[in-house]
């Protein structure tokens, strides 16, 4: 078995050479793109290979997916479909079928990941300290899955409410094989780590018991950060530098209609709680939605503004545009659809054009901006305030200054992206 990670690494023609079985993962957008690209130039390397996708995205995307080419499409709890799958071709052949179930939800049991076949751990994003120093970061999961159903989200439309807790045995043994490659930090790509409160917090005291050197974040949601704050001191105390959290807006229209289970003032809330515990708060947002306006849009920058988050959030964050893709549950909001163009497989999604043509010419300028803001590695700070003037310019308002104390620069992952940003230019020509 080979494994390339077409994020890093060229598509080598020589690996495919008399493959029987592609097996390509698609965790986020991103890799989905990416996979997209990549597919054609494969069927042509190997023409023999049984073509399977599997991850979050491919359930979603499986009519795209069989027209372009791909026999299996698996989602949910996929190991056991995949060792299934292995197992077939080996036996019979080339199938021309597929029996395993899309989604599979079942329990199973988790076993240690093998990541020999990986990149170098030191070739992926790496923690950012405030005063510039970089630690190697690793990856790990605590659990899958969700058990909210924020309409938005693709963990839903797969999962649809239930989560799955790796047992700590094995989380710790994968984190232990990262820190012997060089990990100093762990990102726990869980969708949120409070979804199971008790089985979180005792990941953390074990991870800092096992490592006290290692550090860790985690994604939380606002409803988490308040409901469980009494667990956010012991968290800070086991390492936990900063939480990532899905805020999205700041308007409670728009989180209604997303149905997060949050308010604007949660948002403060949240803010005010991390704080007192000493961990950074980083939110993420969908800047950019049907319903947002160019006045709703100037009231998140001023919100990041008075509660001096500006260097808690990447610049593009603030150019964000809502993704629809297939099965998304926001297509169940009575009068959405119509709001839609025809579903586009560029763009895996749905797109749309809002009502208020400046507010398209905004998203599309700030994207624009930001993707220059990272090429010229221009300081968070001066992004928004390049952003603050750009908005209210498209608003037709006059430009106030900006307070003095825009917040303090807090702990990141050097990667900025997440799972709803396109590829980058590098990432796509891998292949």
């Amino acid at each position: 078995m080979v494994c390339l990670d077409l994020s890093l690494q060229k598509l080598d023609a020589a690996v495919l050479q008399g493959a029987g079985l592609v097996a390509i993962y698609v965790g986020m957008h991103t890799a989905t793109r990416i996979a997209l690209e990549a597919l054609p130039r494969m069927r042509r390397l190997a023409p023999q290979a049984h073509l399977c996708v599997y991850g979050l995205y491919a359930p979603m995307n499986e009519a795209l997916l069989r027209s372009l080419g791909v026999a299996t499409v698996l989602g949910g709890e996929v190991e056991p479909a995949l060792l299934s799958l292995c197992r077939r071709l080996q036996a019979a052949g080339i199938s021309a079928g597929q029996s395993e179930p899309v989604v599979s939800l079942a329990r199973i049991a988790f076993e240690l990941p093998d990541r020999s076949g990986l990149p170098a751990l030191s070739r992926y994003a790496h923690l950012v300290l405030p005063g510039g120093e970089r630690r190697i970061a690793g990856f790990a999961e605590g659990s899958r899955g969700c058990k909210h159903l924020c309409r938005h989200c693709p963990v839903v439309p797969v999962y649809e409410g239930v989560f799955r807790v790796v047992p700590l045995e094995t989380v710790l043994a994968d984190i232990r094989q990262q820190v012997l490659e060089g990990a100093a930090h762990v990102s726990f790509g869980d969708p949120d780590f409070l979804n199971g409160p008790t089985h979180g917090l005792r990941l953390a005291r074990a991870l800092h018991r096992s490592f006290p050197d290692v550090s860790f974040d985690a994604t939380i949601k606002i409803q988490h950060l308040i409901e469980h704050r009494d667990l956010l001191p012991e968290l800070r105390a086991s390492g936990c530098l900063f939480v990532t959290s899905a805020v999205e807006a700041v308007d409670d229209d728009i989180l209604r209609r997303l149905d997060k289970n949050h308010t604007s003032r949660d948002f403060e809330r949240a803010v005010a709680l991390t704080r007192e515990a000493g961990i950074a708060l980083a939110p993420t947002f969908v800047a950019f939605t049907p319903w947002t306006t160019l006045e709703g849009y100037i009231a998140l920058l001023e919100r990041l503004a008075s509660l001096r988050l500006v260097e808690s959030v990447p610049p593009v964050q603030l150019a964000i545009r809502l993704l629809v893709p297939e099965g998304s549950w926001l297509l169940r909001l009575p009068g959405f659809r119509e709001m839609l163009l025809a579903f586009d497989p560029a763009l895996l999604g749905y797109p749309w054009i809002h009502r208020d043509p400046r507010v398209d010419r905004l998203q599309r300028s700030v994207q624009q901006e930001v993707a220059r803001f990272e090429r010229e590695a221009v300081p968070r700070r001066r992004a928004f305030a390049a952003i603050w003037r750009m908005a209210h310019e498209a608003a037709g308002r006059f430009t106030p200054a900006l307070p003095e104390d825009l917040g303090e620069p807090i702990p990141h992952l050097s990667e900025p992206w997440y799972c709803c940003a396109e590829p980058t230019e590098q990432q796509l020509q891998s292949f």
